[in-house]
């Protein structure tokens, strides 16, 4: 099933549940999981230019 990309941003953050038709492999899972990881750095990184600009 074809997903938007809020939605899948959604699912990684486990904010909305996982389509029980998708299928289930252990490199889709990693991959979502990299997926993950990498969202919430790139949030944290953003959070951290958006203090730095305020404090200076």
């Amino acid at each position: 099933m074809k997903q938007g990309v809020w939605q899948q941003i959604l699912t990684y953050f486990y904010i909305r549940k996982r389509d029980p038709r998708d299928p289930k492999n252990i490199n889709i899972k990693f991959m979502h999981g990299m997926n993950r990881i990498s969202l919430f750095m790139f949030l944290i990184a953003i959070i951290v230019m958006i203090v730095r600009l305020f404090t200076r």
